[in-house]
């Protein structure tokens, strides 16, 4: 059965990033998986949470949500339920986590990014979605910092990070599923590396029968090659903002 789009096996969708989408935000990006488009804005504040304060550290934290038609039947606020849901709450952990791997706590000093990463349109992958293109956002914030000469010395970015969803679907292993393909995984996997290539991050998940070790070994290497792509267009799009120690 042939792909939507006709995407080959290891094919990511289009992906494009769009800077600067925000005018106030210290970052952002629009980042487009697809028809999966998610708004990333980066906040730069001096100053640290309690738990961070006098220890010359800065802090990087991550916020998610979803736009109430950013799917095909309206879902209502979160604000509004008066909770926030545990599926919004682990993916801003995971967007979180992700972003810190690559950040030298010192070198950033006490300074504080939020990146703040909402739904516009889904259908599929937005978290993935988040976390690449939250990265960029993140990356213009630190940029501003020295711009503000709030950061100095070497870059807190120690590296890139990107994040693409893989799966085992029909019997096959595909890259960057879409909502058809993703409802009928029989493997559902994200996976979030380093710009070298190290894993940060891999949560995988059998929906129909388990998956074999073959299995996972080329569910992987689909991921890092999709990553690797994912990286090039990072560093494409940020050009010279991007101060990579």
């Amino acid at each position: 059965m042939a792909r939507p789009n006709n995407r080959e096996e290891d094919e990511l969708r289009k992906v494009t990033i769009d800077l600067g989408w925000s005018e106030h935000a210290e970052g952002s990006a629009l980042i487009s998986f697809g028809s999966t488009k998610v708004l990333c804005t980066a906040s730069f504040t001096p100053g640290v949470p309690r738990f961070k304060k006098d220890s010359g550290e800065g802090w990087v934290t991550a916020e998610y949500s979803m736009l109430p038609r950013a799917t095909h039947d309206r879902s209502d606020r979160e604000s509004v339920k008066g909770k926030i849901g545990g599926r919004t709450h682990e993916i801003s952990r995971l967007i979180g986590r992700a972003l810190r791997s690559v950040i030298d706590f010192k070198s950033l000093g006490e300074n504080t990014i939020v990146i703040d990463c909402d739904v516009l349109q889904a259908d599929g992958g937005t978290r993935t979605a988040a976390i690449t293109g939250g990265f960029v956002a993140l990356a213009q914030a630190i940029d501003y910092g020295y711009s503000q000469k709030m950061i100095s010395g070497q870059s807190p970015l120690i590296d890139t990070v990107s994040a693409v969803s893989v799966g085992v679907v029909d019997g096959r292993l595909l890259t960057d599923l879409e909502y058809v393909e993703d409802v009928r995984a029989e493997t559902d996997m994200n996976v979030v590396t380093t710009g070298r290539g190290l894993f940060v991050e891999v949560q995988g998940t059998a929906e129909g029968a388990p998956f074999s070790d073959e299995e996972l070994e080329g569910l992987l290497k689909l991921a890092k090659k999709a990553t690797s792509e994912l990286t090039d267009i990072q560093k494409s799009t940020l050009g010279e903002t991007l101060r990579l120690r």
